[in-house]
């Protein structure tokens, strides 16, 4: 097979690690390392940057991971290290995707910020496309969707008081407390050229249930967030990327996977926001993963009814990423970044505005 593992490439200019203060403090909690780390860094990801240290003559844990916000931020607000450290070592014992924990680097003057180290989990990441090289059937491709799934479902099974985290959420309200958030981030974040939404939040606030349950939720579940093995691709062997992990309702978490979840029959605007390989043949649509995850779950729920039904779960999810894409416009429109990639995404905020009001309406019928 060729050789199809996710790789770091060259750091990017202003972004350099201070390799003999990080070399030194990881030596300090690995004691058998020699020599001096090659770096390479991650590309993908929007939020906190990601670094592959590789020791060379190190048969065994000379691989790791290192993991710390931009310049300018703070890790105790948005970026915050310790807690995404703190949640995934809590969670190994019980969901054993989760990467190993190496340590915490709270001293900012090792390299000008929070950091913290992992191991490495050697494998494929399954980004906008799967790797060239790798060809799989429609009947592979579905069985790993539905591996994908079931780690879902497994996460939302984990024992909250067992992995310690019961202070990780705000208790019960969840769903409000979404939707009352969101609503008060899209309005903050409003420019001239994105409809009010306030048709989409009425009915949002109006049709929110109650929790189904209060459970450990990863809040970012995309396929490119997960590790699948080489040998063989079905099988998931991790999950990255905890920093919005809390405790909160399962079906929320779902709702924000599927607002990913492109088909390759949906419309072009729709696919050119696609970043995961929902589109391949074999994969489930959006419908059958709804009725797998319910299945597996044994979450009950109205399928076809408008209130408390599945509807506003889908809605919700769309709303989020339509706010998510709203605040960088926002960014961009007030010449907060010049990056011209997110020049037009006011068009997806009208656009997802339209989606959402046609679920409504089907909701309703």
């Amino acid at each position: 097979m060729t050789d199809v593992q996710d790789r770091g490439g060259q750091v990017r200019v202003g972004e350099e690690l201070n390799v003999a203060a990080v070399d030194a403090w990881l030596k300090g909690h690995v004691p058998t390392l020699q020599g001096q780390p090659e770096i390479t860094q991650f590309s993908g990801g929007a939020s906190n940057w990601t670094y592959r240290l590789k020791y060379a003559g190190v048969e065994h844990g000379g691989d790791f991971i290192l993991r710390r916000p931009p310049h300018g931020t703070k890790a105790k607000g948005a970026h915050d290290m310790g807690r995404e450290y703190r949640v995934q070592k809590a969670l190994k014992p019980l969901y054993p995707v989760v990467p190993t924990m190496i340590g915490l680097c709270e001293d900012e003057a090792v390299t000008g910020s929070e950091f913290y180290v992992m191991e490495r989990i050697a494998g494929i990441i399954p980004r906008k496309n799967m790797p060239r090289g790798l060809q799989l059937d429609a009947a592979t491709t579905r069985r790993l969707c539905m591996n994908v799934l079931d780690k879902l479902v497994e996460l939302h099974q984990v024992d909250v008081q067992a992995t310690g985290l019961d202070s990780l959420g705000k208790g019960s309200g969840y769903c409000k407390r979404q939707i009352d958030g969101w609503s008060e981030r899209y309005i903050k974040a409003k420019t001239w050229n994105v409809p009010s939404y306030r048709y989409v939040m009425d009915w949002l606030k109006e049709h929110t249930p109650q929790d189904v349950a209060n459970v450990v939720i990863h809040n970012d579940w995309r396929f490119d967030n997960v590790i699948l093995a080489e040998q063989d691709p079905t099988r998931v062997i991790g999950v990255l990327d905890w920093e919005m992990a809390t405790l909160g309702d399962p079906l929320m978490d779902l709702g924000n996977a599927l607002a990913y979840w492109i088909h390759d029959d949906d419309n072009a605007l729709l696919k050119a926001t696609r970043r995961q390989p929902t589109h391949l043949p074999g994969m489930l649509r959006r419908e059958e993963v709804v009725d797998y995850y319910l299945d597996k779950s044994g979450y009950k729920i109205d399928r076809r009814g408008a209130m408390g039904d599945w509807a506003f779960y889908e809605v919700y999810g769309l709303f989020r990423l339509a706010v998510i894409a709203q605040q960088i416009y926002y960014r961009y429109h007030h010449k907060q970044t010049r990056n011209p990639a997110f020049k037009h995404f006011w068009i997806l905020v009208n656009y997802l505005d339209w989606r959402c009001k046609g679920l409504i309406k089907r909701a309703k019928s």
